[in-house]
């Protein structure tokens, strides 16, 4: 199996520009590729796995990575995705940002002699002369196109600014410095940069007269359809100050059976042969499936040895000794509805929540867990016999709780 062939079994790939030169690129070592990172915050999230794995497998067949810190275009926003404007930092905050992106990635990626490259587009977009700028590129840009471009949509319900009108110039122009500077043949990023990326291609091709390519990554989301890499509304980051190891861990063994399969594809170095077999996997098996997306994915982040405490630590809790001191709920009859009760009914009952309004918000943020469970429909009842086996509720990362029938 070639590597562009195991790609696209792992579920990774979305777009692409021109699938018989893109995959004979990166079968034999040919593509020198950047990815981007705007920096936002100062830690990269679980949602940058995708990029960060994907940079390793195309490195370990011998093609060049190129890491792009935005420091210049973190100073617009990109407005991709967004309904809302982003937050504008400080270039004192950017520049800390990046130096914490730096050493979160070299744990990923090979920055020797020989290796990867990385660098920062401040060094230049920020010495960029806005009239020359405009004469250089500007003509190569159809505002009929870009307002059509994806990337803008959501933005536009709510009022672009201009501000964020220009982000697609300036990656576009990134991609057309690489191309001269670095050699750089193929971009890669989440599949809401499509837009965005064809614009770098297309100011290649209308400035040099030359080809360069584009390829999308399937973004991380559940069965439902939303980003995965956040708990509870927040986001669930690489920093271990940010987010311990343990709740690193507790996160992935915490996702829904229909999602983890998807994410030991993606995410994971496992053979295909074995995640094959793993698919086949049914009930019970489901949790053994997700202790090791967890493992696999700490002892990456974090190490092996953090790795083992938190899978220690999370086994001790669940294996119930824990449990004797887990407040209890004792439920009667009639409390049920025809022999059932309602998780919101549930959580109310148990003083886990205060409201059916804060128990429905908390479901749909992903902060409610039964039986190691998490819970994302609202409609979820439990019977009668699933109380008397004893139901244990886990809201947020550590509140515990205990609902049993009489």
């Amino acid at each position: 199996m070639t590597l562009y062939e195991e790609l696209k079994a792992r579920g990774l790939i979305a777009q692409v520009t021109n699938e018989d030169e893109i995959s004979d690129m990166i079968n034999h070592g040919k593509a020198t590729f950047y990815i981007g990172f705007d920096c936002t915050a100062d830690s990269l999230t679980a949602g940058h796995f995708v990029t960060l794995t994907l940079m390793k497998r195309l490195q370990q067949a011998g093609n060049k990575p190129i890491a792009v810190i935005g420091g210049g275009t973190t100073m617009i926003g990109d407005p991709s995705g967004r309904t809302d404007m982003r937050k504008m930092l400080t270039k004192e905050d950017i520049d800390h940002n990046a130096e914490c992106f730096r050493r979160q990635m070299e744990k990923f990626i090979d920055f020797g002699p020989d290796g990867a490259k990385m660098v920062n587009n401040a060094d230049w977009l920020l010495n960029l002369n806005y009239v020359e700028l405009l004469r250089e590129v500007g003509a190569c840009f159809s505002v009929n196109n870009m307002l059509r471009a994806e990337c803008y949509k959501q933005r536009m319900e709510k009022g672009l600014s201009f501000l964020e009108f220009n982000y697609m110039i300036m990656q576009s122009y990134d991609f057309y410095y690489l191309f001269q500077h670095y050699d750089c043949n193929m971009q890669f990023g989440g599949n809401d940069q499509w837009s965005n990326m064809l614009g770098g291609t297309e100011l290649i091709r209308r400035k040099l007269g030359k080809d360069a390519h584009a390829m999308t990554i399937t973004l991380l989301t559940d069965s439902q359809g939303n980003k995965m890499g956040k708990t509870a509304g927040n986001a669930v980051w690489l920093d271990p100050n940010k987010t311990s190891p343990y709740d690193f861990y507790q996160y992935w063994r915490n996702i829904g059976d229909a999602d983890v399969m998807k994410c030991i594809r993606i995410l994971t170095f496992l053979p295909l042969e074995q995640i094959d077999e793993m698919d086949k996997w049914e009930g019970s098996q489901l949790n053994r499936a997700k202790e090791i997306l967890a493992y696999e994915l700490t002892q990456m982040v974090h190490g092996t040895e953090e790795a083992d405490k938190a899978q220690q630590a999370a086994r001790a809790l669940f294996a119930g000794g824990a449990e004797a001191d887990m407040p209890t709920t004792t439920l009667t009859a009639g409390q049920l509805t025809d022999g059932a009760i309602g998780v919101l009914d549930l959580l109310l009952a148990c003083g886990l929540t205060p409201s059916r309004s804060e128990g429905r918000r908390l479901i749909q943020q992903g902060g409610v867990f039964v039986n190691d469970e998490k819970v994302s429909d609202i409609g979820t009842t439990y019977t009668s016999e699933q109380l008397k086996a004893g139901l244990k509720i886990r809201k947020g990362k550590k509140v515990y709780h205990k609902a049993i029938i009489e």
